[in-house]
């Protein structure tokens, strides 16, 4: 393929759709195993094909770097990003808010639990 003005006008065109400065060939990959992994589990293919995955990635980097800004619009009049920001972003959306607690206080929990085997491990060793 040639770089023509018309060929590097359109890949631009394509990188700045899909929410990336970089040109999808020079792009670093993210998500690409966990993506491939996901989709096989939502019922694709084992080994989806590349430009699918890359697709699925660019929409996920672009969700996530949108809230991700519109949390630091909320957070910057406070002075400081919260957990709850985003939450306040993704609550008219069940279950998304649902699995977001859930994910959170399963992390409580680990936390917790950590801090009872690290304090344990240290009696032992006393």
């Amino acid at each position: 393929m040639s770089n023509t003005p018309a060929t590097a006008a359109a890949s631009s065109s394509k990188s700045k759709a899909a929410g990336t400065s970089q040109p999808q060939e020079k792009r670093k990959t993210l998500f690409q195993k966990e993506l491939q992994h996901m989709m096989y589990g939502f019922g694709d293919e084992q080994n989806p094909l590349p430009e699918t995955v890359a697709l699925v990635e660019d929409i996920v980097v672009e969700y996530v770097t949108d809230l991700t800004h519109k949390a630091q619009e909320i957070g910057s009049k406070r002075g400081r990003l919260l957990v709850d920001d985003f939450l306040y972003l993704i609550r008219k959306d069940l279950p998304k808010l649902n699995r977001c607690r859930e994910l959170l206080a399963m992390q409580e929990e680990l936390k917790q639990a950590r801090k009872a085997f690290d304090v344990d491990e240290k009696e032992l060793v006393d």
